[in-house]
């Protein structure tokens, strides 16, 4: 069982759940509105936020000043752009279509000794998430 207070990192699935205020995202929201709990985000998941709220013509603004008043973001810096190449090649052994930004989120989990927030179905079975199913 996972606690609900630590170091999370929140992807852009979760995100998205809790910008949308869906009835997942009010689950997200007890993570993240939690003052006790250091909540973390990949650079690469600001990109994933932006790219779907345009798609949607929705202004991506308040949703990247939302996510940086909430969270820590966390740069794709060349440690971990190593790491999570070094875990994209490893995975993509065994789930085929196991995305590189995933990789980057699953690298700054490690590095940073959190627990990842997501609905993804690719992280189910890793250790270090916690997936909300829908």
């Amino acid at each position: 069982m996972i606690s609900k207070s630590g170091r999370f990192v929140v992807d852009s699935w979760a995100w998205i759940e809790y910008l949308d205020g869906s009835e997942i995202g009010s689950q997200i929201k007890n993570y993240i509105e939690d003052e006790k709990n250091i909540i973390l985000t990949s650079s690469l998941t600001i990109a994933e936020v932006v790219s779907r709220f345009l798609r949607k013509r929705t202004n991506p603004h308040e949703a990247v000043a939302a996510i940086s008043s909430l969270s820590r973001v966390l740069p794709a810096d060349l440690k971990i752009a190593a790491f999570a190449g070094e875990l994209h090649a490893e995975i993509r052994a065994s789930i085929k279509d196991f995305g590189l930004a995933d990789s980057f989120i699953l690298a700054a989990a490690k590095v940073e000794k959190a627990i990842i927030l997501t609905g993804d179905p690719h992280f189910k079975g890793f250790p270090e998430a916690l997936v909300f199913r829908k």
